[in-house]
């Protein structure tokens, strides 16, 4: 996948096949732009479809993590594109419907639907789109300093990208009604309480924190927890009854790859596990 510095943020590549996307512009709390969601897309997508990345993981800089869009028209800074530009929708209703639809909504929906597992490490205020892509993610850590909330009722907006529907799924109605209609913003140890994050950890070890679990996920075995991770959410919206029968597809997958083998000849063995041996022997013939 495409490394480098990009409109909004920039990609790092960390053994072992860790892809870091630190958003980079903390003079706008990096507030989104329809070009940074864009180019944000562009790069999920090319981690899904490249077998060397095996975790994603997504921080800012400064003193936000993403203090939602930005509102104020400014432009971010003159960096390459991944995409070329297009009208971003919002100069009426349907246009308003369409941008949401087609340019804003594809961040979330673009990292529930990758299939490796993404870490949002929170480092500062996470707001309105930078509360739902942090609740998009699988795995969110925060620095005790963070804050997060949806308030976007404290602009007569709503939570447009999903946001009520990510909160439903961590939190349940009730909490997310008071939460929301209250324009609440939490510390990282309310956030944890809620269970809107998995872990609170002092600021200056959040990032070593968060690669230390990308690191213990990028050392699993890939092709189950991918589908692993597309079971579960589905499950979340199934009936029983088809989730055995999701579940048990996948599994004929499974229960025949390389990693499988692997796994039972290690428990045998009384050994640990050596998995992604088919990434390992790709990344040889590079």
């Amino acid at each position: 996948m495409d490394t480098g510095n990009f409109r909004g943020f920039e990609v790092a590549i960390q053994h072992p096949g860790i892809a870091v996307i630190t958003f980079n512009e903390p003079e706008r709390l990096n507030g989104f732009t329809q070009e940074c969601k864009r180019d944000l897309v562009e790069t999920l997508l090319q981690a899904q479809m490249d077998d060397f990345v095996r975790v994603v993981v997504i921080t800012g800089t400064g003193r936000a993590f993403c203090a939602g869009d930005d509102l104020s028209g400014r432009r971010p800074a003159d960096r390459p594109g991944l995409v070329p530009p297009i009208h971003g929708g919002h100069h009426n209703e349907i246009g308003t419907y369409e941008g949401l639809r087609h340019i804003s909504q594809p961040v979330n929906t673009a990292v529930r639907n990758l299939d490796k597992l993404c870490i949002a490490a929170v480092n500062g205020i996470a707001i309105q789109t930078g509360l739902s892509l942090a609740l998009a993610c699988d795995f969110r850590i925060a620095a005790r300093e963070a804050r997060l909330g949806s308030a976007t009722l404290r602009f007569g907006l709503l939570p447009d990208e999903g946001g009520q529907f990510l909160l439903v799924q961590l939190m349940g109605v009730a909490k997310t009604m008071d939460f929301l209609m209250r324009k609440r913003i939490v510390s990282a140890e309310e956030a944890l309480a809620l269970g809107l994050v998995n872990e609170v950890v002092e600021g200056v070890e959040l990032m070593d924190r968060a690669m230390a679990l990308a690191t213990e996920l990028a050392n699993g075995p890939q092709v189950s927890m991918r589908l692993l991770k597309k079971s579960v959410y589905n499950a979340a919206e199934m009936t029983f009854a088809h989730a055995l029968d999701e579940i048990a597809a996948k599994t004929a997958i499974s229960d025949h790859h390389a990693d499988a083998r692997e796994g039972v000849a290690a428990f045998r063995e009384k050994r640990a596990p050596r998995f992604n041996a088919w990434i390992d022997e790709r990344a040889t013939k590079r």
